[in-house]
């Protein structure tokens, strides 16, 4: 019986014969051959221009990383509950028409019929095709108070997110509530369609207080998890502060930031399985020499068991591509 690939088995927690690595954003703008694939094309052009999107995402299999995640964007499902959005420089995801009324919320889909977002089924075919089960293929969604930060088009920008939350309370938990079943259905059709695991983006989590953190974010995450199963899931929350909250959440895997101490949270935590925590800055801006000693590091810390190696962060786009190869190479033990 062949075995299942090393990434899916270190995250359900078993015995593995080394950590497997990835990169979140291992296929983005800091790889040359992706900028090469992409031509300029804006990007919801080019991530539903199906071949280009899954010659992209396929890219990081030529480093040696053990899973290959698709390339869309957590906006990609409310486009398909049907608001429209447009990639803006230096901005990051807008919305045509930001949501500000309950009409808005109600007129957006419940359930979107999966030929919504057919370009990732057909992504999600094409990759699993060409790794022919030697790697597993990666899938995500944006949890709801970050998705919906960009649906009423505040993204980033905390303090204008609050100021919604109190001023449109009403529309603010509509928001949330609608976009809880949307994304556990659309979790669960990739599923079905042989996604191996899927991360669950919670982005600007981490800088909610307590007690945001436990009426916007916490519940709408043990929600997700407990509806869409049956592939190892993994939480992320950049820099999230609240590592218990995000141990309590219902996730097989925790990504954790630069902030955390692995090995501390592998011994609190023994039954969990944890990812990162290499610093993304330091593969930005340090020399190959640097990233092997912060992936050793990172390595001994977890302990060579129930970890997965990557990054607190997604990959940033000035990364040369010396120190993901070494990064890569490091992970997997072919540094001398």
């Amino acid at each position: 019986m062949t075995k299942e690939p090393l990434l899916v088995r270190a995250a359900r927690g078993e015995q593995v014969e080394r950590p497997p690595v990835w990169a979140m954003r291992q296929a983005g703008r800091w790889d040359p051959e992706f900028n090469r694939i992409r031509a300029g094309k804006p990007f919801y052009a080019f991530s539903e221009d199906v071949e280009a999107a899954a010659a992209a995402s396929l890219l990081p299999r030529r480093f040696g990383v053990d899973g290959i995640i698709l390339f869309y964007d957590i906006t990609s499902l409310p486009v398909a509950m049907g608001q429209p959005f447009t990639l803006q420089p230096e901005r990051g995801p807008v919305p045509d028409w930001p949501v500000r009324t309950l009409a808005e919320v109600q007129r957006l889909e419940a359930v979107p019929p999966p030929e919504r977002y057919q370009h990732i089924l057909d992504l999600l075919a094409i990759v699993r095709r060409e790794l022919a089960g030697e790697l597993p293929a990666l899938v995500f969604a944006g949890a709801p108070y970050t998705v919906a930060s960009y649906c009423i088009g505040t993204g980033k920008d905390m303090a204008a997110t609050r100021r919604f939350a109190a001023e449109q309370p009403t529309v603010w938990q509509a928001l949330l509530d609608k976009l809880v079943g949307a994304t556990a259905a659309f979790l669960n059709t990739l599923i079905t369609h042989g996604a191996a695991a899927y991360q669950l983006f919670d982005s600007w989590a981490g800088e909610l207080t307590p007690e945001e953190y436990d009426r916007w974010a916490q519940p709408y995450h043990q929600a997700i998890f407990q509806a869409a199963r049956g592939v190892p899931r993994i939480l992320f929350v950049k820099e999230g502060p609240y590592l218990e909250r995000l141990c309590a959440s219902g996730a097989d895997v925790i990504s954790l930031g630069t902030r955390h101490d692995l090995a501390a949270a592998r011994a609190t935590y023994p039954h969990l399985v944890f990812q990162g925590n290499v610093d993304e800055q330091l593969l930005a801006t340090g020399t190959p020499e640097q990233v092997i000693a912060a992936t050793r590091a990172c390595l001994h810390a977890g302990g060579g068991q129930r970890h997965i190696v990557n990054l607190n962060h997604g990959m940033d786009r000035s990364t040369p591509v010396e120190n993901f190869e070494a990064f890569v190479r490091t992970a997997r033990g072919e540094v001398p």
